[in-house]
């Protein structure tokens, strides 16, 4: 038998990322991006299937292999480990589980080594901001650190869409709501519907999922309030390519010309190992909207774009610039930065000037 509690607390005591459990296997945790053996007991499939039972919130209880055959996505506390994003699912007739850890307290841009161009898009106001990345690269903790940010700052009315609810965001300065997507609302749709009903200032949503999701985050950033998303996507020209080709070819000139007006920023992000090995450090790329991403995005000119980035104005940045920065601070090896690199060739090239970079690193 697995003590379940133990196994938390050893996942939080690790500074682990994620738990991953699956019936007949041992307890797996990510560490620093890696994946460490929780102990040798393997996780008998029917404990595993009543701790997840135990866990799921009341308007998810019902037959576990139907209900999981939809996916389940839940918030879960303990009261000494703390706050986990959970998925539970079916492998091969046996029950799985994988809980990624959600801080009690709010990070700020300052703790999770944020460029402070991410600071000034959070208190812009405006627009439409987009934080993307692969699953576990820190987009739901980036987000809640420009929301706490804006609670900080200004008197506004925040409403922030998810399912489920990572990061619980008490009122400061802000009135802020929280809709999670099941419990409080059928659907995405509907809780932005209801969410524009009810005179948000800011407005944040979890995911944009779907075309419907994506035209009321439109809708909402066109008509001046200021809207953050995530979406999953590797970089700024990417992320524009995947929203346009969630709409019908008919649609594309009308919703480009919304998407040039209101965005404010996309804000790409991969975390790396930092060289001592204890912990991992964000990469990231940000595209700002304005006169000249406002054209190429019109003209569809994402390889414009794309170099765009790399002009440094209004904090902008490429993802190499980003890496080729750390490298010269010693935060991460030249190995790393070029495991990471958008164009590994040139960063290698840019990095050959920088003494330190040798067999050791590279």
């Amino acid at each position: 038998m697995i003590d379940f509690k133990a196994l938390f607390r050893q996942a939080i005591e690790a500074k682990a990322s994620d738990i991953h459990l699956q019936g007949g296997h041992a307890p797996i945790l990510r560490v620093h991006g890696g994946l460490v053996r929780a102990g040798k007991d393997a996780v008998g499939a029917e404990e595993l299937k009543q701790q997840i039972a135990q866990m799921l919130p009341p308007h998810m209880k019902g037959d576990f292999r139907e209900e999981a055959a939809k996916g389940l996505d839940f918030s879960f506390t303990d009261a000494v480990a703390g706050r986990f994003r959970c998925s539970a699912f079916n492998t091969l007739g046996a029950p799985g589980m994988t809980m990624r850890s959600i801080r009690t307290n709010i990070p700020s841009i300052q703790d999770l080594y944020l460029p402070t161009a991410v600071m000034d898009i959070a208190l812009a106001q405006r627009g439409l901001t987009l934080v993307t990345g692969t699953t576990g690269s820190g987009k739901s903790t980036t987000l809640a650190a420009m929301i706490d940010l804006i609670n900080t700052n200004y008197d506004v009315k925040i409403i922030t869409v998810e399912d489920p609810i990572e990061y619980m965001h008490s009122e400061k300065r802000a009135l802020v709501s929280q809709i999670e997507v099941g419990s409080d609302s059928a659907s995405f749709d509907q809780a932005l519907r209801q969410a524009l009903r009810q005179d948000p200032d800011v407005i944040l949503i979890g995911e944009l999922r779907d075309i419907e999701t994506l035209r009321m985050a439109l809708r909402a950033a066109d008509t001046g309030h200021q809207v953050f998303a995530t979406v999953h996507s590797a970089r700024a020209a990417q992320t524009i390519e995947r929203i346009i080709a969630m709409f019908p070819s008919a649609e594309h000139k009308v919703l480009l010309s919304q998407l040039a007006q209101s965005l404010e920023a996309i804000i790409s992000q991969r975390l790396v190992p930092t060289r001592d090995g204890n912990g991992r450090r964000p990469a990231i790329e940000i595209l700002r909207g304005g006169p000249v991403t406002e054209k190429y995005v019109l003209e569809g000119k994402l390889a414009e774009l794309t170099e765009y980035v790399q002009s440094g104005e209004s904090g902008m940045q490429s993802f190499d610039q980003h890496l080729l920065q750390m490298v010269n601070d010693r935060i991460i090896t030249g190995k790393e930065a070029l495991k990471n690199a958008s164009r590994p060739e040139a960063l290698a090239t840019a990095m050959r000037g920088i003494r330190y970079v040798g067999k050791s690193n590279v």
